[in-house]
């Protein structure tokens, strides 16, 4: 559990065009819950729609912090992972509160890599696993996210699991 960071420009846009959800009302005394819990329900949405799910799961957003925090109980850490990774590739997302407890516990911890400009899937293997070749391990465990290898971009936070 903690806050893991990203980078709110890169991701999914969610929200709409140019707009924060905290933003998107018209000018005239905006209900802030209301915009933080519609941005909160569009974020759970959006991890139901990778496939991913969790038993009690509760995401809400905080427009002001941009910060999502995300609660239940994954099945494992496999999932706990996508599902932080997919709450933060979202645009307008700086931060994720990680409130999520696992039923089955992982033995080693999991390692998050953001994109930079020039990455590939394998260059970032053979920095974490000192081989090209296991880029697929890479893909795997950021899939449904991830629909090709060759589509990653600067700012995008990977799930790197342990060897």
């Amino acid at each position: 559990m903690g806050i893991l960071s990203f980078i709110k420009e890169a991701g999914e846009k969610l929200f709409g065009a140019a707009s924060t959800p905290a933003q998107a009302a018209a000018p005239a005394a905006p209900d802030l819950a209301a915009l933080n819990k519609t941005a909160g329900d569009a974020i759970a949405t959006y991890i139901r729609s990778q496939g991913l799910d969790a038993t009690n799961l509760q995401v809400s957003y905080d427009g002001t912090s941009h910060t999502v925090t995300v609660a239940g109980e994954a099945a494992d850490q496999p999932t706990k992972d996508k599902i932080l990774v997919a709450a933060g590739n979202v645009q307008n997302v700086d931060k994720v509160d990680d409130q999520l407890t696992v039923t089955t516990p992982a033995a080693a911890p999991t390692q998050f890599h953001t994109v930079v400009s020039g990455d590939n899937l394998w260059k970032i293997a053979e920095k974490y696993y000192g081989s090209g070749a296991k880029n697929d391990v890479i893909f795997q465990a950021n899939t449904p996210m991830l629909k090709s290898p060759d589509k990653i971009y600067p700012g995008q936070v990977l799930v790197i699991p342990p060897q």
